[in-house]
């Protein structure tokens, strides 16, 4: 029995009642039919600040993963070895900004992005922390290595040695050659002895002027202190008269036992008027600033050659200092050994012997001319060279010592 009413439809389904049947050509039965329509956007979704909102949120997403990209590799960057295989020195001039710096160290070969640098320092927050000055960089440093010891100020320390017993021109020398200083040299040299002997310590940059007023600044202090301290009665009559016999001691001897002994006896001779007699004075009266050439000798005759520091010729004092003393030279002066030495001459081995009288003094220079004498006949043994054509023979004996080498003291 037929249970669905409307015949052949499927169960519980009444059909459309049929229309009539339009016949179709061949094309238009294989022609295919329109789908069902896809459901309208919402008037929301289309909207312009949402289409724009959505964009700018995946606009944001992506530059945070790629900030956080560069972020990794430039952190990376910043703390790998450098690109410097040997190291070098850097100078990072004042008023020098972060960005020229990291230029220049790029340029250098000595970190492989300025850009990384520069904002690494930045990140740190070292914009302003990084310091004027020269520096040693490691071979493979880092950028982070770089920043921190731009960061620390620990500059390349360069050294200028001014000895005791140089003069002023032979220490300005010094001072012009000396190729990490900048500036030109004062167009007036210095007062002979005006000058301390000392080391001092500079940075890459400072300049000649400043060392120099430096030395005057230091000699004037140490010179008034010193003298301050003298002993009483000294027959000196200034502080000039002080520094130029310090400078006389400077050069008569180098050993430290010795300096009070050789300044009592000039001493002992300005107070009882007697010459001075020191090589050193014939020297400095024959050659100035410049000094004696190494392979000059002092000649007889240098020793009865009329100048104005001669002290074999002239009474008292040079009108100057014949070098730049030190402090002991001065500390020996301001307060001298109390003997009655009146004479000392070389003893052969560096040093000196004294003597309060003539007499004692010719035996000790005939025992040093004994010595000179053998010391030339041993040095001729072992094939040493003879100076021949002189036709002024050395000084023999005095060495620089008050009395002269034949015991004339006066």
């Amino acid at each position: 029995m037929n249970t669905n009413p409307a015949g052949n439809g499927e169960f519980g389904q009444r059909q459309a009642a049929p229309g009539p049947i339009v016949p179709k050509t061949a094309s238009e039965a294989l022609r295919p039919e329109a789908g069902t329509p896809p459901p309208r956007r919402s008037r929301a979704s289309r909207s312009q600040i949402v289409v724009f909102m959505n964009f700018v949120i995946s606009s944001v997403v992506l530059m945070v993963l790629a900030a956080g990209v560069a972020l990794y590799f430039g952190r990376q960057e910043f703390y790998e070895p450098g690109p410097s295989a040997n190291g070098d020195t850097f100078l990072v001039k004042p008023n020098t900004g972060v960005q020229d710096i990291a230029e220049q160290l790029e340029r250098r070969g000595l970190i492989s992005d300025a850009r990384v640098f520069r904002l690494g320092v930045r990140a740190f927050g070292n914009d302003s922390a990084l310091k004027a000055g020269e520096y040693e960089i490691k071979p493979q440093a880092s950028m982070r290595d770089i920043m921190e010891m731009l960061k620390s100020g620990k500059s390349v320390m360069y050294s200028l040695t001014i000895p005791e017993g140089l003069t002023v021109e032979q220490a300005m020398e010094r001072i012009a050659d000396q190729a990490a200083l900048t500036g030109d040299m004062p167009a007036a040299m210095p007062l002979e002895g005006s000058l301390a002997t000392d080391t001092l310590r500079f940075t890459r940059g400072a300049t000649r002027q400043q060392m120099i007023d430096k030395l005057l600044a230091d000699q004037k202090k140490l010179v008034d202190d010193v003298w301050q301290r003298r002993a009483p009665d000294l027959p000196l009559a200034n502080v000039d008269d002080f520094v130029t016999l310090a400078s006389i001691v400077e050069k008569e001897t180098g050993k430290g036992d010795e300096r009070s002994r050789v300044a009592a006896v000039f001493l002992n001779r300005l107070a009882k008027g007697m010459r001075l007699q020191s090589d050193p004075t014939i020297i400095y009266g024959l050659f100035g600033g410049k000094g004696k050439p190494a392979d000059r000798p002092i000649y007889q005759s240098d020793i009865e050659k009329p100048t104005p520091y001669n002290t074999y010729v002239i009474n008292g004092l040079p009108p100057t200092p014949i070098a730049n003393p030190g402090r002991a030279a001065l500390e020996a002066v301001a307060n001298p050994s109390k003997t009655d030495d009146l004479y000392f001459v070389a003893d052969g081995t560096g040093g000196h012997v004294f003597a309060a009288t003539l007499d004692e003094h010719n035996e000790n220079v005939a025992r040093y001319r004994v010595l000179q004498k053998k010391q030339a006949e041993d040095a001729a043994k072992a094939g040493a060279a003879k100076v021949e054509g002189q036709t002024d023979a050395p000084a023999d004996a005095g060495d620089g010592d008050a009395g002269g080498d034949a015991g004339a003291a006066q």
